[in-house]
């Protein structure tokens, strides 16, 4: 009994002098950013605000004075506190400015940013004989070529020869006559490059 005795208490007593074993747990997951947070588009300084675009307007801890807006047909946007600005022709940081410069009436300096959301008005439209008619985003430099193969080049009943383009100006419309198989060959001269709101149409 005695040897059993002792042999109980050997065991105890190394058990209990022996170190504890700690259990790390695993280290968590490295959060990843959201793969649903969205940018901002990316906007170059120069780009012009137009008709149907949507500009988003933050003016600093005044929340009842930001929001997304829609630049009307007439080029303006509603903004609370100063009624309508006009928007369309602007660049975003000058139209950021011009609010600015109104707000200065009403608050003690106001801090706003405008950002484009939506960008509508920069468009051409295709019709007639073209694989995929219809409206594009007019890229910067975008040329007559470079249009229609964005929308799949021409159809083999297209007329190439009669290709026109009708474009605004001055509150009148005018049409350009196309001369697309030398611009395809090559003459940069004649592959014209297209404005907001061209329609290029191929009978």
């Amino acid at each position: 009994m005695k040897s059993g005795s002792f042999l109980i208490v050997a065991l105890l007593a190394q058990a209990l002098l022996s170190p504890a074993q700690d259990i790390v747990p695993p280290a968590p997951a490295t959060t990843q950013p959201s793969a649903t947070a969205t940018a901002a588009p990316a906007v170059p300084d120069s780009y012009v605000i137009g008709a149907s675009d949507v500009v988003i307007v933050t003016v600093l801890k005044e929340p009842t004075l930001s929001g997304s807006l829609l630049v009307r047909p007439d080029g303006m946007i509603s903004v609370s506190l100063l009624g309508d600005v006009m928007a369309a022709g602007k660049t975003p940081m000058q139209l950021a400015n011009d609010i600015t410069t109104k707000l200065k009436k009403y608050i003690q300096d106001p801090n706003v940013t405008v950002f484009l959301s939506q960008m509508n008005s920069k468009k051409v439209y295709l019709i007639g004989e073209v694989s995929k008619p219809g409206p594009e985003e007019l890229t910067p430099s975008m040329t007559l070529l470079q249009a229609i193969a964005t929308a799949g080049g021409l159809t083999q009943y297209a007329n190439a020869k009669k290709i026109y383009i009708l474009r605004r100006e001055g509150g009148k419309q005018q049409k350009i006559l196309v001369q697309y198989k030398q611009a395809l060959k090559g003459d940069s001269t004649l592959n014209l490059s297209l404005s907001p709101g061209d329609t290029i149409v191929v009978p």
